[in-house]
């Protein structure tokens, strides 16, 4: 039984095979009709023939001959389309979408052909089955095989790619007196409109992955989608542009940031034309120097880290003003650091800062008052000087080791 449904699948096989010349025509205007990424230009088109062809000999082949799976490859015209496809950045899902429905139209052949033959019904679901078992195995090992030269080419590409938009970015940015259309010339990219850059890092001992998410988080923020390069192996660069003057709400960036691992980003302010795409990213880079105190802080907008970008060159004058102005408050402890950040939450209200706190108002009001006796005078007693010494504190680590700080003489509490 067996040998005869083998038998008579060879010959529905054999069939097929001398049609090949017709159906194949008739495969690939389907794959394009049905899917947009196959409209190619006349070169890789014809390379889609050649792909299609030499997977349905292959088929036919294996149902003739009985090879098996364990010797099945991807043929080589259908590996140099699937490099094509990851080349000029077509999804994988739609390669593999089209493997799926060549299966399927394959197996209208075979039935169609069956139906023209007089023979029992049991007999045609059998060489049927058998066929579609073996077009399944086959479609199977060379999908897996397809998906691993896609990713290699894909990801080949790519770093091929990065590196000249790499050169180009470091080439904008050296050279000086440019114009917008000349720069726009050297990258490639219209720059009439306004731009936002973003440096995302991570540090050595992390994972460089998780600058993979940077992009996906970046244009969920925006509403555009960033151009990237990779400055280094853990740095990316990114500027994301805009017809009009734009605004980030870095709330829920900060919140989805915090999702995906340890990268960290500063961003610049926002710069129109080629100007400000240039002076965004020096923004940007003033940005990423300033560190905050606290392990988990992750986004650095300039704007919010501006007065300690200003200060970074002078961190030695920097500690020694931020002692003097803050005396033991500036220690580097844990304690303390809740004290000083309790401070800078507080401007006016306590009920305001206790609520961004997550703690009770009476919290707020002791840790003021803490706080009060290590300045040995009233917050509000040089309130501008304080904020400053704290910001250094907060966003450039200006803290002093304990044996550092004296306490300056106290004064009673208003």
């Amino acid at each position: 039984m067996a040998d005869r449904i083998a038998a008579l699948a060879v010959e529905v096989a054999r069939r097929i095979a001398a049609q090949l010349p017709d159906l194949t025509p008739e495969m690939t205007a389907m794959f394009i009709n049905i899917i947009p990424e196959f409209r190619h230009d006349q070169a890789v088109q014809r390379l889609m023939v050649a792909s299609t062809s030499s997977n349905l000999s292959a088929v036919v082949d294996m149902v003739m001959l009985g090879i098996s799976l364990e010797d099945i490859s991807v043929p080589p015209a259908a590996a140099e389309y699937a490099r094509r496809f990851a080349q000029h950045d077509l999804s994988l899902e739609a390669l593999l979408r089209a493997y799926r429905l060549g299966e399927h139209t394959f197996l209208q052949w075979v039935i169609q052909d069956l139906s023209q033959r007089s023979m029992p019904a049991d007999d045609a679901l059998a060489v049927t089955s058998r066929i579609a078992l073996l077009v399944n195995g086959y479609i199977d090992r060379v999908i897996e095989g397809l998906t691993e030269i896609y990713q290699t080419e894909r990801q080949r590409w790519e770093e091929r790619s990065d590196a000249t938009r790499t050169a180009q970015v470091r080439a904008v940015l050296a050279t000086e007196g440019l114009t917008t259309s000349m720069a726009e010339q050297m990258l490639g990219l219209a720059l009439r409109g306004w731009h936002i850059a973003a440096v995302a890092w991570v540090s050595a001992s992390d994972e460089a992955a998780h600058l993979d998410a940077v992009g996906r988080l970046l244009a969920e923020a925006s509403g555009r989608m960033p151009v990237i390069v990779h400055a280094d192996a853990s740095t990316i660069w990114a500027w994301m542009s805009f017809p009009d003057r734009p605004s980030l709400n870095v709330g829920p960036l900060a919140a989805r940031l915090a999702e995906h691992g340890t990268p960290r980003i500063a961003l610049g302010e926002p710069g129109a034309e080629v100007t400000g795409f240039l002076s965004t990213r020096r923004r940007c880079a003033r940005a990423k120097w300033p560190r905050s105190a606290h392990s988990d802080r992750q986004l650095y907008p300039h704007a919010q880290v501006a007065l300690a970008g200003l200060l970074i060159d002078r961190g030695d004058a920097v500690r020694v003003w931020v002692q003097r102005t803050l005396g033991p408050l500036a220690r580097d402890d844990q304690s303390v650091a809740r004290l000083r950040e309790t401070l800078l939450e507080t401007n006016g209200s306590y009920l305001e800062a206790a609520a961004r706190m997550h703690v009770h108002k009476n919290t707020v009001l002791y840790r003021v008052r803490k706080a009060e006796e290590l300045l040995g005078r009233p917050v509000t007693d040089g309130r501008l000087a304080i904020e400053v010494a704290l910001l250094a504190c907060d966003q450039l680590a200006a803290t002093t080791k304990a044996a550092e700080t004296t306490r300056p003489p106290r004064r009673a509490i208003r």
